[in-house]
């Protein structure tokens, strides 16, 4: 992770070129001298408030613009650091690859269920839609009553708020990944 006047002075050096602003030409619009802003796009002073508001002032940008730190390119996750939340004595161990973001909408897990052995899943909001993909062996979903069996490589999507089963009739764990999408 970059320290705060880092990621600060990435961000500008990123808008002034993006907008092919010379030093000159930012420190104009911006009533910040070319030295200062030069020091802080190198990442070698941390810019007082004030400074920082007439530079987003000038450039016609949020405070916070300055502040945003970007996102991984590639995030890799590996189970075996993974702490599982378990239901039902251990029977239904549940990951979170991806945890729910605002900005995203969804979030992703990754199930085990033990060899004969039906999990009730608590009905969800009302405005979530869940994707279920089987990864290994086989999975019966129960939604409204309604059974529906998948195997390796197959998938359902179902509307969360229903009542719904995931069930293991088999004498092999079940493993599965569930996508929940959040449309509000």
């Amino acid at each position: 992770m970059n320290s705060l006047q880092q990621i600060i002075g990435k961000n500008l050096a990123e808008i002034r070129k993006k907008r092919g602003l010379s030093l000159d030409q930012t420190a104009e619009l911006t009533g910040v001298s070319k030295a200062m802003l030069a020091q802080i796009e190198k990442g070698n002073t941390n810019p007082t408030v004030t400074t920082l508001w007439k530079i987003a002032n000038g450039l016609n940008v949020s405070f916070s613009t300055f502040m945003k730190e970007k996102a991984a390119q590639v995030t890799q996750i590996k189970k075996d650091q993974l702490q599982p939340l378990i239901d039902d004595q251990g029977n239904y161990l549940v990951y979170s690859l991806f945890p729910f973001h605002p900005d995203k909408k969804f979030e992703i897990f990754f199930v085990e269920l033990e060899p004969g052995f039906t999990h009730e899943a608590d009905q969800h909001h009302p405005i979530c839609e869940e994707y279920v993909l089987v990864s290994e062996g086989e999975l019966t979903v129960e939604v409204k009553g309604e059974e529906y069996s998948l195997h390796q490589g197959e998938a359902l999507h179902f509307q969360a708020k229903d009542r719904h089963l995931y069930k293991n009739t088999t004498e092999r764990i079940t493993t599965f990944f569930v996508v929940i999408y959040y449309s509000e």
